[in-house]
């Protein structure tokens, strides 16, 4: 039987927006952040899906703009908490005061796992002004279990309610969640929490495996909707949360109901796990770039699959998304340079 209250963390309107091409209108936001809020969700994250601000030509342009999402959204949940997703170097202190006027009560500020120090300065402000505020590291499997403590004592020095570990890539395994929520749990005072990716089917896996090791925050989304193969599948994992005797708060039906009746006939396609999302679990690569690196698969002429095993290797992290125009580039023209090379050979 489960002990402790497991919080759970929506982010179908952030993470999910990866997903649709960050084309959820004001209606769309409503209706899924209300039937979240009736369902009894702790924390309803809505942003564009590399936070505030993130609308460009480099993430992808938002159909609506969040501030008008967030407006849409804060007439409608009563209960939760409705938060924004902010990346130093993204969004600003400017943009989360303004997100703040529009509705948003809470903000998770998420770094790569190794730079914690570059979100302290947005942690402090959102607590002077009253937001429950969460430190989010990114891609921890490229961090050893000593620099995840490390870093999440610089936002825990800086005030967060509690720190999320994010598996970006959906590269670990049960184990690999263990050893680090585990490692941080005993070297921190504040609650943990953990964001998976379906990339390798272990998202569910991996969300229990964390919540066995002391996680009490466990961010999930309606069908999975995500970036790369999707995240945690919410109603899904409510439901096994419920057979174990752990209390979540939820309405796992009503979640069930919001899943099949809004959120799937929104989705642009269903939310399995294809070749190349496969990739970016087994090669580390931050799920986000599955778009962008099946565009640059077009434009080039390069399967996916290559690109993504490249990107692996050269450990590219958030905040690079303009360098996979580069390596699918580079990519081609060695292919072109093998074939011109096999054609002289074959004609002499």
């Amino acid at each position: 039987m489960g002990t402790g209250r497991i919080y759970i963390v929506d982010t179908t309107l952030r993470d999910g927006s990866h997903a649709v091409s960050h084309s959820f209108t004001v209606e769309q936001a409503s209706v899924v952040a209300g039937g979240l809020d009736r369902a009894g969700v702790e924390l309803i994250e809505l942003s564009h899906g590399d936070g505030i601000a993130g609308s460009s030509i480099n993430y992808g342009f938002s159909k609506v703009p969040e501030l008008e999402l967030l407006a849409g959204a804060g007439k409608v949940v009563g209960k939760a908490k409705l938060g924004v997703l902010l990346l130093p170097g993204i969004g600003t202190i400017e943009d989360l005061e303004e997100a703040r006027s529009r509705g948003a009560n809470a903000v998770r500020v998420a770094t790569h796992a190794t730079e914690a120090d570059i979100a302290v300065q947005h942690i402090e402000w959102a607590k002077q002004n009253g937001m429950f505020t969460v430190g989010f590291l990114m891609m921890t499997h490229m961090a050893s279990p000593e620099k995840i403590v490390e870093q999440a004592r610089i936002f825990e020095d800086a005030g967060v309610d509690y720190i999320n570990l994010a598996d970006s890539a959906g590269y670990m395994t049960p184990d690999d969640v263990r050893i680090r929520v585990g490692a941080l749990r005993a070297g921190s005072k504040v609650p943990v929490g953990f964001h998976a990716h379906n990339n390798l089917g272990l998202a569910v896996a991996n969300s229990l495996a964390a919540v066995e090791e002391g996680a009490s925050y466990i961010d999930a989304t309606c069908r999975g909707l995500g970036a790369g193969a999707g995240n945690t599948q919410i109603e899904v994992f409510c439901a096994v949360l419920q057979r174990l005797g752990y209390d979540t708060g939820v309405d796992c039906y009503a979640l069930m109901d919001l899943a099949e009746d809004v959120v799937e006939p929104l989705m642009q396609r269903p939310q399995i796990i294809r070749s190349d999302s496969l990739m970016l679990g087994y090669a580390g690569v931050y799920s986000s770039f599955l778009l962008h690196t099946r565009r640059a698969s077009q434009r080039f002429g390069i399967p996916p699959r290559d690109i993504l095993v490249e990107l692996g290797k050269r450990r590219m992290v958030g905040g690079q998304e303009d360098m996979i125009v580069d390596v699918a580039y580079e990519l081609s023209q060695k292919q072109k340079s093998h074939q011109g090379g096999a054609g002289s050979f074959a004609s002499e």
